[in-house]
């Protein structure tokens, strides 16, 4: 868990923490600190999360991951440099700033292949408006979960992000746009909107919800475009927050949509997303848990458009207990150190509702259960390890193109075991 420095969850690449805590409210977050930051060390980005930083000056930072996660079902196991990630900044003055993250998965990309990218997580301008308020432009995070913006590595549990995270809501999803953020002068409060462009109907995958439709800065349509918003609260060592998104699907103009049936314009075909997480920390304890909806209302005229077999509504939740091994330690060597166990239970459904031309998928029903730790020789360095149980629904034999005769049955469930470490500096 998680609690970023300057004051918002937008910057993604200046946290100070990978144990949220919020103990106390005084009109700046920046100025708060918690037992668990006190055992975090400050990165170089640090110095542009401040307000009216004083000079000019370039940052270089960033982060990374790998893992060996081994497939009981399968008997196979892979290992794999899951990303890693540049950071580049540079103050302007001490109200305008610039950030940008440059992304390399799976280790890299081969002419012709299908694996791996490289990309701009975000690139983006902040404009400080005062102390409490600050516009962004360009391509970055909307504050919608847990993970989306607090996505470094030793900022959660597990070798794996949450799978929740991952499927309902593809973290990290970045789009072009504008944001305004700010935070109350009087309660332990702040809020965002932002208008993004929005997502691609046409790219929507059956088994991955929207996750293709993203845009990510390339070439996206503007035909369509999208709000966001998310409202967080601070209650000594609570953290609350509700996110919502609403946006059109339909990217193409109205005579090459009205030709597939399609509604077109800002909000045509519209998407809906609800989300609200709860986060805890205190004394080496640590909690979170997180719900979120998916609501397509025209699943099916996007079906008959593409026959890519979307559903019309998915959900998913997930809870997180954790405690630091380490936080009564009485030698001062380990209190520098933690060594975090975890559980989770996570629950999803891709096909929470499905339209009438759509075909029923019931391994998109999924249960997980994980458990593991991390241990955290120095603030910025974990070495993790962790089991995850999958239980799905039963196999449509109607969606299965050319069966073998002498298939093996398919399993309803699997065991998973991940190893990994991350870094951010």
């Amino acid at each position: 868990m998680i609690r970023f420095i300057s004051g918002t969850l937008l910057l993604s690449t200046l946290f100070i923490t990978h144990s949220f805590a919020q103990a106390k409210w005084d009109n700046s977050e920046q100025n708060a600190k918690t037992p668990a930051q006190q055992l975090v060390a400050g990165t170089g980005e640090d110095s542009m999360s401040a307000y009216g930083a004083a000079k000019p000056h370039t940052v270089i930072s960033g982060y990374g991951e790998l893992y060996y996660q081994r497939d009981f079902n399968q008997k196979t196991a892979i290992v794999d440099l899951k990303r890693a990630v540049l950071f580049v900044g540079h103050q302007f003055t001490g109200r305008i700033a610039f950030f940008s993250e440059l992304e390399v998965e799976d280790a890299k990309v081969a002419a012709g292949g299908s694996i791996g990218e490289v990309g701009m997580e975000q690139a983006y301008l902040k404009f400080s408006l005062n102390p409490r308020q600050y516009i962004v432009a360009g391509l970055f995070l909307p504050r919608i979960g847990i993970t989306n913006e607090n996505h470094l590595p030793i900022n959660f549990n597990g070798v794996e992000r949450p799978l929740v995270e991952q499927l309902i809501i593809p973290s990290t999803w970045r789009e072009i746009g504008v944001g305004f953020y700010g935070q109350t002068s009087t309660l332990p409060l702040t809020y965002s909107v932002a208008v993004v462009n929005g997502v691609n109907n046409a790219s929507f995958e059956h088994g991955t919800g929207f996750q293709a439709g993203r845009e990510e800065g390339q070439f996206a349509g503007a035909n369509n475009l999208a709000v966001t918003a998310a409202v967080q609260y601070f209650a000594g060592n609570w953290k609350f927050q509700v996110s919502g998104y609403m946006g059109g699907t339909t990217t193409l103009g109205p005579r090459a949509a009205d030709s597939l049936q399609l509604e077109s314009g800002v909000f045509g075909t519209p998407m809906y997303l609800v989300e609200g997480d709860i986060q805890y920390y205190h004394k080496g304890i640590s909690f979170k848990a997180l719900g979120c909806n998916v609501s397509l209302p025209d699943a099916s005229t996007v079906n008959r458009a593409y026959a890519n077999n979307v559903s019309s509504q998915m959900y998913g939740a997930y809870a997180e207990l954790g405690y630091n091994l380490l936080q009564s330690s009485k030698t001062e060597k380990w209190q520098k150190k933690q060594l975090n166990i975890f559980a989770r239970y996570e629950m999803l459904d891709m096909n929470a509702q499905i339209p009438s031309n759509a075909v029923y998928d019931g391994t998109e029903k999924q249960t997980h259960i994980i458990a593991g730790l991390g241990y955290f020789p120095i603030p910025n360095v974990v070495i993790k390890a962790d089991v995850r149980l999958l239980h799905t629904g039963p196999q449509n034999p109607e969606l299965l193109v050319n069966p073998n005769p002498n298939a093996v049955p398919y399993n309803q469930n699997n065991t998973f075991l991940n190893i990994g470490i991350g870094y951010s500096f």
